[in-house]
């Protein structure tokens, strides 16, 4: 009898353990090829909105969320990266000769911010072969949060926050959504499901950029998701598409395809698609309305355009 109750309650643990989500891989091994030439010597993450690069904003989403590793698959040209998470004592002893306080906290704070561990993607296979390379960072029964380089979602609670939540509650696979204008679907993979409450959908099929006729929705799969050993171990056995790609979506349609459930969570908040020029300047203006130090000057300049 002990020896049952003793299974038992290391089933229940393991159970609740799989539901914490404590680390996040963030793939960004692309090239920035929208960007150039500003990206020919520099991440395109580290291109800055306002006063922090797009990366950093990432970053602390996922911390805010309660992440505590992550995770960075990265390619040739991203050491960048690397050097922005990391001490300078360099600077760190300018500052203070200079008694810049509050700049000097900021950078020490960012190699604080969590526990970081980098990842060569060798080749540009796909987001789904981004995954496999961080994958032996994360335990057999591990779920882990996924969190795209490109966007930055401004919200009261983190993004990745609020999939954790329908992740917590429903112990399966969690993909962020946001409802698009009908004319664009064609760009995104629209899902088709059936939706439980205010921001949940069981998800019943991926329809990946349909025309607008032939589109079950208006709500596209946007770059957050928490994912499950499930989902890594369909990649690690997902044969490449016709583009030579392993991509995220197929493992996602496998998983469905073998009866298995996964749930979509509308998230609250304001994404902003930083791969997109028009985009990129869009979240400068509205970020920059929100600074504290420029948010009067910023509202004055703008008003020359409404005249």
């Amino acid at each position: 009898m002990e020896g049952l109750f003793i299974h038992l309650f290391c089933d229940y643990i393991r159970l609740n353990m799989r539901k914490t989500i404590h680390k996040a891989i963030i793939p960004v091994a692309g090239m920035g090829t929208r960007f150039l030439p500003a990206t020919k010597a520099q991440p395109k993450e580290m291109l800055p909105i306002v006063d922090k690069p797009i990366i950093q904003y990432i970053v602390e989403e996922a911390v805010a969320a309660g992440i505590k590793e992550i995770i960075f698959v990265t390619a040739m040209g991203k050491r960048a990266l690397e050097d922005h998470f990391d001490r300078n004592f360099e600077l760190e002893y300018r500052l203070e000769q200079k008694k810049k306080e509050q700049e000097l906290k900021q950078i020490r704070d960012l190699g604080n911010l969590a526990k970081f561990a980098f990842v060569r993607q060798q080749k540009p296979l796909g987001d789904g072969h981004a995954i496999l390379a961080a994958a032996h960072f994360v335990g057999d029964d591990e779920a882990v949060a996924v969190l795209f380089g490109d966007d930055i979602i401004n919200s009261e609670k983190p993004a990745i926050g609020q999939l954790i939540d329908v992740f917590s509650k429903y112990g399966d696979p969690v993909v962020a959504l946001e409802k698009v204008p009908k004319q664009n679907v064609s760009k995104y993979g629209i899902i088709d499901g059936v939706h439980l409450d205010k921001k949940t959908w069981e998800i019943k099929n991926f329809v990946e950029k349909p025309s607008v006729e032939e589109a079950p929705s208006d709500l596209a799969a946007v770059g957050r998701y928490v994912i499950t050993p499930e989902i890594i171990n369909i990649l690690k056995k997902q044969e490449p598409g016709k583009d030579g790609e392993i991509r995220l979506a197929g493992a996602f349609s496998s998983h469905l395809s073998e009866g298995n459930p996964i749930y979509g969570c509308q998230f609250e908040g304001k994404r902003y698609d930083c791969g997109d020029k028009l985009q990129f300047v869009i979240a400068q203006i509205e970020m920059g309305l929100e600074h504290t130090e420029m948010n009067e000057g910023l509202k004055e300049y703008l008003k020359r355009f409404s005249r």
